[in-house]
């Protein structure tokens, strides 16, 4: 059996070749041109403005100075120095917000190099989702393009995975594209109906809190107490500073996490969910708020509902529950975000809850509402202007702004619809 230093040895040169594999591919092939700093104000009239924490502005006008939203309203006045753009018949809304992806730490499945989304071990609650975030990914303009202009990039595998990092799909290196790290400890609850090892496993999770709430103790009365990477990484959670997203699908699951947080007094949300709707009621009087990890799926079980994941949604919103979409794990899927929302209305849930689950109700339940979510004065000029309604197939994104930088919304995928476009017209 190879040793650990000679498996790292087989990843190096595997990466050493991946990357001179893909040196002699034009840049043209890969990700968006990073915009840079917003230099002058820029007023955009003519759009309906879709805020929504207030009324949808008709003909509206919205004025962004220094990456933030200045004012919005039908008749603003214009600075001297100010871009003006015309968007007669189009639509501003907030830029999307995708709150659980593995974007930014893989690239190609098949290559396990390009994969960094997870640690040995199964207690990792240092590992630091953004310092892995690769910013030159092919997915993160595909994203872009789409309308979402945050990602919530997500460590997995183990008990405790790490910490996820709210990043922007655009920016020249990591440490420019976050919008806030951390934001949540990532937590993986057994499966309790079919894992063999689940006494062991529920046993070294407990341990490793009882572990890190003593060392959070030891902190405090002294400072002079030795650092612990792993345990430091945990003191926000016993302060609930910082949520936890326990990841969790099964009712029992569900219900064991509830239980062992409340014990715990730390701040849960639930992401998966997927048997949500069969507990909501539960979930609204203990408000827990919930990630909903994906609505375009089959049923998990033979009797149930060929609809079941669809309507997950539509239960929380009329229990109450206060919940958001995510959608796909997979970065490469990320783009399916609105089409996740789309389904969602089709099994029930209301057309502007569906656009909030995506932009005003990710941003309060990630504690990122102070920057996004929602078109208002002080907040960070990160807007999308559409065609049409983003939860419709046949809109299109065609401007995105992030923090007032107008982003380059060439993808991947857009430069393969011009390739094919060209071959069907040399065709005829």
């Amino acid at each position: 059996m190879e040793s650990k230093y000679i498996q790292k040895i087989r990843q190096k040169v595997k990466f050493f070749l991946f990357t001179v594999l893909f040196a002699g591919i034009p840049a043209s092939v890969f990700a968006q041109i990073p915009a840079p700093d917003q230099s002058r104000p820029i007023l955009l009239r003519g759009a309906t403005i879709h805020t929504q924490t207030g009324p949808t502005i008709e003909n509206g006008m919205i004025l962004m100075e220094n990456g933030k939203i200045s004012a919005i309203g039908n008749d603003l006045e214009v600075p001297e120095n100010a871009i003006v753009k015309d968007l007669d018949g189009k639509h501003i809304y907030p830029a999307l917000i995708h709150g659980r992806n593995l974007m930014g730490l893989t690239e190609i499945g098949q290559v396990q190099v390009t994969s960094d989304f997870s640690e040995l071990g199964t207690i990792n609650p240092n590992v630091r989702a953004e310092t892995a975030y690769h910013s030159a990914s092919t997915q993160i303009g595909v994203a872009a393009a789409s309308g979402i202009g945050v990602t919530v990039t997500t460590p997995s595998g183990g008990l405790i995975s790490g910490l996820s990092a709210a990043m922007f799909t655009d920016g020249w290196t990591w440490d420019q594209m976050i919008l806030k790290a951390p934001v949540g400890l990532i937590v993986n609850w057994p499966n309790i109906l079919n894992n063999k090892n689940l006494s062991e496993q529920l046993k070294e999770l407990q341990e490793a809190f009882d572990k890190a709430r003593r060392y959070h103790h030891v902190r405090n009365a002294s400072n002079d107490h030795p650092i612990d990477v792993r345990w430091e990484a945990m003191r926000s959670v016993f302060d609930r500073e910082l949520p936890i997203f326990i990841q969790a699908n099964e009712i029992s699951q569900i219900q064991a996490a509830i239980s062992w947080a409340e014990k715990e007094n730390i701040r849960m949300v639930l992401t998966g969910a997927r048997d949500a709707g069969y507990i909501a009621e539960q979930l609204a009087e203990k408000n827990i708020p919930v990630m909903v990890g994906g609505v375009i799926g089959g049923p998990a079980r033979q009797w149930e509902y060929y609809g079941e994941a669809y309507s997950v949604p539509a239960k929380l919103y009329r229990a109450g529950v206060n919940f958001f979409i995510a959608g796909d794990m997979g970065a490469a899927s990320a783009y399916r975000l609105p089409h996740h929302a789309a389904a969602a209305v089709a099994f029930g849930l209301p057309e502007n809850e569906a656009i909030k689950a995506i932009t005003l109700y990710a941003a309060q339940i990630l504690g990122l509402d102070e920057y996004m979510g929602s078109i208002d004065p002080g907040k960070d000029a990160s807007i999308i202007v559409t065609n049409g309604n983003p939860l419709e197939f046949s809109t299109q994104v065609e401007k995105m702004y992030l923090q007032g930088r107008e982003i380059d919304l060439n993808s991947k995928h857009q430069q393969l619809f011009e390739k094919y476009q060209i071959k069907q017209e040399q065709m005829r």
